[in-house]
């Protein structure tokens, strides 16, 4: 027997933060000459990584037909772990994990059409569990296995992708590098202190039962490792065999992210004038002095660069909802570097105030431009939409949801550019995993702009900020909104707006139909019946769609234009009552 090539845990009571695991591997190469499972567990040395990124166990098993299935059960777990904590720590652990499976699976695809035999491809299985705050999120694909031991009880967590042939022989479905297509299973689960997690590889599963031999967790992390693997290779298993076992020994409450516990530590400046100074920043004159915040154009004493430095109002001073989500506005300008969004830069660390530094942008919002070009033309509206667009984008790489696109969160700059300047509202999804939005949270925003979904349950996704940009386009070309616009911005006033759409070619009739059929699907009250990707919008704007055409044309009238169709009802009830009328006055 020999140890795994790749084994890189051993049984260690490691605390972290709050956060107490223990864990331990074994990997043998049983009656086969080379071992091809992998396993691998990794802790992250630096805070922030635990914070944002967390903890990630997984195990790989390659196809055995195969030469290569050491190298790629090997690559897919190295590969699969360095790549995840190099991922941005604004994307969620879904979102990471997925497009690093997805590279994982191209490149073994390709690696294997490569070799002269079919059956020597780069296959491998491959199972992990992502630790991250107090949930435990699942990936898989193949036959490895991920257990879960708790209150007495072993539960199997994946479902193994195989078949029985007629000779009752198991053959995989799905596996790292068997296709082009990779279809992954994924789940989360919320940890409970004393949860024991067991990865196995199919050389232990399949000649045992784990749930038997496992029927209590008296055994410590590297003695039920040991047993699973030894005990398998008594029972006549003929492979490899492998197993990860950790150990929830506790859990973290769910803690501040370290920008918002460091902004919480820090005062609001007082309101500052002309001439002040704060750290070394001097302040050139006032741009906003309102409720919730003041705005100044400053000068950096440090580089003589002009900034704009935005500071709370002092009666948010013990609102700590309001606080952190001011510390979670400067870490999205800080993660989004690009010419498309306002740059925000980190103020001085060692600084006593609570305030941000923001790229000073010059140009005019668009609301101003849309006040300077009223009902402007469609090629510009499609210029505008598109560069507009091209910003949201940059959040969408991000991982982030904007949730408050409107015209005044835009600047035209003189070269005719478009940059979004507020943060306030983003949604960050690798942030919600470490602190959770309350249910109870009001949706932030101009309720006439943004989208019914994130009104009504305060779930917002890509699409809605796309409702928000079309709803801005739609206003362009005639100065209204889709929708009858709500003059309160009261939240159950706006759940209670009627989504009636009102056409373009109400208020314009130079504009073509079906660009109004592009804006009546882009602003549909069902995300699911908008667009999906972003530059399908663009290319219709450009090119009639005969789909959008075709579906319209064999739509009832109540759907092509309800507002016809309720004046055609309308005329027919009046009709009918003149007729009645007449029929009584003759009789």
């Amino acid at each position: 027997m020999s140890w795994a090539l790749y084994v890189q845990i051993t049984s260690m009571n490691m605390p972290i933060s709050t956060l107490k695991l223990e864990h331990a591997g074994t990997s043998l190469a049983g009656t086969r000459a080379q071992n091809q499972d992998a396993i691998l567990l990794k802790i992250p040395d630096s805070q922030h990584d635990l914070m944002h990124k967390g903890i990630v166990a997984c195990i790989a098993d390659g196809v055995s037909c195969s030469d290569q299935s050491q190298r790629a059960s090997h690559t897919a777990v190295v590969q699969f772990v360095n790549d995840y904590f190099a991922t941005p720590s604004s994307w969620s652990i879904k979102h990471s994990a997925g497009k690093i499976l997805t590279s994982i699976n191209a490149w073994l695809y390709e690696e294997g059409s490569k070799q002269a035999l079919n059956h020597n491809g780069l296959v491998t299985t491959f199972s992990c569990v992502i630790i991250k705050s107090n949930t435990a999120h699942l990936f898989h694909v193949g036959d490895t296995r991920i257990y879960l031991f708790r209150d007495g009880q072993l539960k199997q967590l994946t479902k193994d992708h195989q078949r029985i042939n007629l000779a009752k022989q198991a053959y995989l479905t799905r596996a790292l590098g068997m296709d082009s297509n990779l279809d992954v299973d994924y789940q989360q689960l919320s940890l409970q202190k004393g949860d024991r997690f067991i990865l196995t590889s199919d050389g232990v599963h399949d000649a045992l039962d784990v749930e038997s031999l496992l029927n209590s967790n008296s055994f410590s992390q590297q003695e039920t490792s040991d047993l699973l693997c030894h005990h398998a290779f008594e029972q006549g298993s003929q492979d490899n065999l492998s197993a990860l076992v950790f150990d929830i020994r506790d859990l973290p409450a769910h803690t501040l992210p370290e920008h918002q516990s460091s902004m919480l530590s820090r005062s609001i400046p007082p309101v500052l004038i002309e001439g002040n100074k704060l750290d070394h920043f001097t302040v050139l004159k006032t741009l906003y002095s309102g409720s919730r915040s003041h705005v100044y154009l400053v000068q950096d004493e440090l580089t003589g660069e002009k900034r704009v430095l935005k500071a709370p109002s002092e009666q948010y001073r013990d609102d700590i909802d309001y606080l952190k989500a001011f510390a979670n506005e400067l870490w999205v300008g800080t993660q989004l570097k690009n010419k498309r969004v306002m740059r925000v830069y980190p103020s001085p660390s060692d600084s006593r105030f609570v305030y941000q530094i923001c790229e000073y942008i010059e140009g005019i919002t668009l609301r101003q431009w849309m006040y300077d070009n009223p009902r402007a033309s469609l090629p510009k509206t499609r210029e505008i939409l598109d560069e507009i667009i091209k910003a949201l984008r940059v959040f969408q790489r991000a991982d982030m949801v904007h949730r408050d696109l409107k015209p005044e969160n835009i600047i035209v700059t003189p070269s005719g550019e478009m940059k979004i300047i507020d943060f306030g509202a983003v949604r960050v999804k690798g942030l919600e995993e470490i602190t959770p939005e309350s249910p109870d949270s009001i949706p932030l925003g101009a309720v006439n702009y943004i989208a019914p979904e994130y009104l009504d349950s305060g779930e917002a996704t890509l699409v809605s900020d796309l409702f928000s940009v079309a709803v801005i386009g739609f206003e362009m070309l005639t100065g209204e909104l889709p929708y009858k616009p709500t003059t309160s911005q009261n939240l159950q006033a706006a759940r209670h707006t009627k989504w009636l759409y009102r056409s373009l070619s109400d208020y314009r009739d130079d504009i073509p139909s079906w660009v109004d059929l592009v804006f009546r699907k882009a602003t549909h009250h069902l995300p699911n019946r908008r667009y999906q990707v972003l530059g399908n919008f663009i290319t219709d704007l450009y090119v009639p769609n005969s789909v959008l055409q075709k579906e319209l044309k064999e739509s009832p009238l109540i759907k092509r234009n309800p507002l016809l169709f309720w004046k055609t009802i309308a005329l027919l009830a009046t009709a009918a009552a003149v007729i009645e009328m007449l029929w009584l006055i003759s009789s």
